[in-house]
């Protein structure tokens, strides 16, 4: 008798268990298919980085603007979509690359908001969203065409393929440390003349310097980029400067567009196609 007791109890816990896992599992099915999980994930973020006095006022503001925004785009899938990518490159610059697990965890948030398409159930991050969702990086960076196209050749994707996240990881970092990259190789150019134009062995020393420094580090990760500028330090510089101004001699110019189309291209050419 108490052995028919103990089995029944053990079916019934059993079945409780089974029943509370399956349960378990449709809630996260819904909340991953209606696209909440990364409305609230988003939320919250913006409340982190805005810190507001009223947390609650803000929290409602939000979520309303969110109903706001999709009764009125429901009519113009352009709008909407616009709308989606604005919410991606909002989270993707709340971090600063250096910051991994920060800008990790931004990066996924905004490729969550891109794969659902905003309120899509079915993945849908194909390839010309995602490329361009890479112009749009570079155009807002202002980066010259002519530099940027050289760049986007290796991290692009055809337009009727799926974009994994690990791809879209790499590109987005990628995209990020290039801009800061051509912006430390700018304020660079301006220490070496007051003017668009500098001594041109003296550019040429520089660019050698900073040539030396990318190859020393793992490139086949692009957050490595951030740590070559440990590697141009100004001691090697200066060696090198000295030498130049030992035997100076009258010497022809480089324009500030040409020194960073060269210091782009030691950047790109260690870049990994993705192709």
């Amino acid at each position: 008798m108490l052995v028919e007791k103990m089995e029944k109890r053990r079916v019934h816990n059993a079945g409780s268990s089974d029943s509370k896992a399956f349960k378990e599992e449709c809630e996260r099915e819904f909340l991953s298919q209606s696209g909440v999980r990364i409305m609230l994930r988003e939320a919250l973020m913006k409340l982190l980085e805005t810190r507001p006095e009223e947390p609650i006022t803000f929290l409602a503001n939000h979520f309303h603007s969110l109903v706001l925004n999709s009764e009125g785009g429901g009519g113009d899938q352009g709008q909407m979509q616009q709308s989606v990518v604005n919410r991606a490159m909002w989270h993707l610059r709340v971090a600063h690359p250096s910051q991994r697990a920060a800008f990790n965890n931004s990066v996924g948030i905004a490729y969550d908001i891109l794969l659902t398409n905003g309120r899509k159930k079915k993945p849908g991050l194909n390839g010309r969203m995602y490329s361009d969702l890479l112009k749009r990086i570079c155009n807002e960076g202002r980066i010259p065409e002519n530099i940027s196209g050289s760049l986007l050749k290796k991290i692009q994707c055809r337009e009727h393929e799926a974009v994994p996240f690990e791809i879209f990881r790499y590109s987005m970092l990628t995209c990020f440390i290039f801009l800061e990259y051509l912006s430390k190789s700018s304020s660079l150019f301006e220490t070496l003349s007051d003017s668009k134009k500098a001594d041109k062995r003296l550019c040429e020393i520089v660019l050698e310097t900073l040539e030396d420094a990318l190859q020393a580090s793992n490139l086949s990760i692009p957050a490595s980029y951030l740590e070559a500028g440990s590697k141009l330090g100004p001691d090697r510089l200066a060696l090198e400067m000295n030498k130049l101004l030992i035997n100076h001699k009258p010497a022809s110019f480089m324009q500030k567009g040409e020194f960073l189309q060269k210091a782009a291209a030691l950047f790109i050419e260690k870049v990994k196609s993705i192709s």
